[in-house]
């Protein structure tokens, strides 16, 4: 339905791109203001232990040193660093500094110096008296009798049970899962085990505070979440929210790690204390064990079918690795299975269990997939494993089984973000259309099942199938204001926040195809806290769906105010107007341009400013879909894996901007092809991390990624602005599933642990 639009549809130039190109945009770390401070942080050595003493005399003598922090001199407030809207569902578990640390990295002290050189140097003539406590380094570990309290602290709020180390739980039951199972013709159960893997933003966390000529705080930071900062610093550091101010500007990636509160607190205090500007910029390694990581998980999945293929029962039990801290455990983990298991929703007996689990290791937080990355791995091996033990198409299964229009899940309502979720019913989906191409580009039909060979090498394809979803409904919500110039140009202010997706340029085309103007008549500004108007941030999937549909009502507003004003110099009714082409134009062909209706508003008669602002929170969260196919070739002499192809088909309803929809599915794609089978944190029996480097931690480059295919596939969601839905995380859910049963088509063994590793692969060889 694209063909009915001017600018939504096209692959318009990014609002950004010349600047970017050209190197103009200026990041956090790029502001050097007179007089700024430079911090650094102690990390603990010890993965447990409880502060004893600390003497930071020393490090305050040293010339150049402007102040040290610690936990006796900063705010003991409890609170969670995971930026999430307010009431968030995560324990309120941190302070700014405790006098226990619960991994190797948690912070100890900090100093604010005239250079980093010094700062650092400070650092080094703090002492520390620490007594060390026994660590918990697994899950088995921290569910264990006896095992040490992490949080034994009794100031913390939110846990769901601190004792046994359980920071959130979540559960969902629908009919007889158990008896379903018992008397199915046909039943498999697979556990898949992910790993610690961290986002590796090219930019790592920076952020710069100083105080404005009010004396207001200004922090300057690279966040996905201004207004959470905003919100959260203000609980922190005891001021008001009014006195404080947050802008982001330009970001070097995200992928959900900056969706959290992690180092605005430390610049925040110092600058309070000092009156002076501060910064902070996280060092790779910092960036590596002390922001945030993917959630570890184990993940169990049993299915019951029918002789026939319809699934009877789905039952998912989750334990999630939460770290030190419990930021966005609950969520995550309910995501786990309210992001997976409405895919299947034949079956009408489905339960899901979810822990999180605190550790003495780096804290999981928000992660681009954000739990159903986990969730699908375990489900479509065992629908693979399912098709094999009924003699079925491992493509017809999940034909007979997925999801419809018009159908619904009960998972839907039972299963939210950490609560109750809504209930829905399923608008939009071309998803059997989506699973047709894949299956034709990958060739299915002639290479499933035929373990062709060249030599040592042999080749197998795979695939897997994933939903995901727009916004978080009933929470997440957004607001846009637009206004016309004299000039005919508009002004788009958006609290929506583009950390690289392109969403300032999406929202631009959304704006410009409802006011009947090009790309290039709409300024876009987005992310200040003073300007723009509220937006929870970028997270969940949410913006082109939740940040659209406010732009678009603001624009629909706009519209009928330059329609008032245009039908008044032209002597019309407004409803015989439309705007095209910078025009309203009437009926009979007469129009005025939008800058002689501006002028007219601004300097004419009834004289006001045509403008408006709007919100959207939505009450369903329209999945998007997407088919992953993958052909790979394994040398069974020493398990070397390459992918021969990957085909992915995806529905996003409407792509407001294909190119940037593509661009979306191909890094996901990309950021999950590293998950499966590099990307691991690695940690000694002294819970230190051994590879906090791009030297030791392999991220894909460009000349790592296999030939790539991304087909978008239209459908027209009528909840979405003009027909859209998400698009930008359901790609990263597709490679750990899609290559295992790659893997196991071509060698014939099931892989449970990521990354696929040729030693892996070798020793599963060596031991089939």
């Amino acid at each position: 339905m694209t063909d009915q639009f001017n600018v939504v549809g096209q692959s318009e130039r990014r609002v950004d791109g010349y600047a970017l190109v050209t190197g103009k945009p200026v990041y956090a770390g790029d502001l050097d203001l007179p007089g700024m401070l430079h911090v650094a942080v102690l990390g603990s050595p010890h993965p447990h232990a409880r502060i004893v003493d600390i003497d930071t005399s020393e490090a305050e003598e040293l010339d150049g040193v402007a102040i040290v922090l610690t936990h006796q001199n900063t705010p003991a407030t409890r609170y969670t660093t995971a930026g999430q809207g307010f009431p968030e569902p995560s324990p309120y578990d941190t302070r700014m500094f405790d006098t226990k640390v619960r991994f190797v990295g948690d912070r100890v002290a900090a100093v604010a110096a005239e250079t980093i050189d010094i700062a650092r140097e400070a650092l080094s003539l703090i002492k520390v008296s620490y007594e060390p406590l026994h660590p918990v380094l697994s899950i088995d570990e921290a569910l264990a009798d006896r095992a040490p309290i992490i949080h034994d602290e009794d100031d913390a709020s939110g846990i769901w049970d601190a004792e046994h180390n359980i920071a959130g739980a979540v559960e969902a039951n629908v009919g007889d899962v158990d008896g379903a199972l018992q008397t199915a013709y046909a039943s498999v159960e697979f556990t898949g085990e992910t790993q610690y893997a961290q986002h590796a933003p090219i930019e790592p966390h920076v952020s710069v505070a100083y105080l404005d000529d009010n004396g207001r705080l200004v922090l300057y930071t690279s966040t996905q979440v201004p207004f959470h900062v905003r919100r959260i610093m203000a609980q922190v550091l005891g001021i008001p929210v009014r006195q404080i101010r947050v802008i982001k500007p330009r970001i070097g990636g995200g992928f959900g790690v900056k969706q959290e509160v992690l180092i605005e607190d430390l610049v925040g205090l110092v600058t309070l204390r000092t009156g002076r500007p501060s910064r902070l910029e996280l060092t790779r390694a910092e960036e590596f064990y002390a922001s945030r990581t993917r959630h570890p998980m184990r993940v169990t999945v049993r299915l019951g079918a029918g002789a026939d293929g319809m699934l009877q029962a789905i039952d998912m039990q989750a334990l999630e690795n939460t770290g030190a801290y419990g930021a966005h455990n609950l969520t995550v983990v309910s995501n786990t299975g309210s992001k997976t298991l409405p895919l299947y929703n034949k079956a009408p007996n489905v339960r899901f269990s979810g822990r999180g689990i605190y550790t003495n290791l780096p804290v999981g937080g928000a992660y681009r997939g954000y739990g159903a990355t986990q969730g699908y791995f375990p489900l479509e091996v065992a629908m693979d494993m399912l098709a094999e033990q009924l003699g079925m198409d491992a493509v017809e299964l999940r034909r007979k089984n997925h999801i419809r229009v018009g159908e619904t899940s009960p998972i839907f309502e039972e299963l939210g973000e950490g609560r109750k979720g809504v209930p829905q019913t399923l608008g939009s989906s071309s998803l059997d259309q989506c699973i047709n191409i894949g299956a034709e580009r990958i060739g299915w039909a002639d290479k499933r099942g035929k373990r062709h060979r060249e030599g040592p090498w042999v080749h197998g394809v795979g695939m897997s199938i994933h939903m995901q979803g727009s916004g978080i409904p009933a929470i997440d919500m957004a607001a846009a204001t637009i206004k016309l110039n004299d000039d005919g140009s508009i002004n788009l202010l958006i609290g929506a926040t583009d950390l690289g997706t392109g969403s300032d340029t999406v929202l631009g085309q959304i704006a410009a195809e409802v006011l009947g103007v090009g790309l290039s008549e709409v300024i876009v500004l987005s992310s200040d806290t003073d300007v723009t108007p509220f937006d929870t941030g970028a997270y969940a999937s949410s913006t082109t769906y939740v940040s659209g549909n406010a732009v678009r009502r603001a624009a629909e507003a706009v519209k009928n105010q330059i329609f008032d004003v245009a039908s008044a110099m032209l002597k019309t009714d407004p409803e015989s107007l439309h705007l095209e082409d910078g025009r309203a134009i009437a009926d009979d062909g007469r129009s005025v341009t939008l800058s002689e209706v501006a002028l007219r508003s601004l300097y004419g008669a009834d004289q006001f400013q045509i403008g408006a602002t709007a919100s959207f929170v939505g009450d369903v969260s329209p999945p998007p879909f997407l088919a992953s196919f993958a052909e790979v070739r394994i040398d069974v002499e020493t398990g070397k894996l390459e992918i021969v192809n990957y085909v992915a088909a995806a529905d996003c309803g409407t792509a407001i901007n294909p190119r940037l929809a593509e661009g979306q599915v191909e890094g996901a794609i990309a950021n999950g092809i590293g998950y499966a089978l590099m990307e691991e944190m690695r940690f000694d029996k002294y819970g230190r991390m051994r590879n906090p480097d791009f030297g030791r931690y392999k991220i894909p480059a460009s000349t790592d990624m296999p030939p790539l295919e991304v087909i978008l596939v239209d459908s027209y969601e009528e909840t979405g602005p003009m027909g859209a839905k998400s698009i930008a995380e359901i790609g990263i859910n597709a490679p750990i599933p899609t290559l295992a049963n790659a893997i196991y088509d071509a060698i014939g063994v099931r892989l449970t642990h990521p990354p696929f590793t040729s030693e892996k692969i070798w020793r599963a060889l060596q031991n089939s």
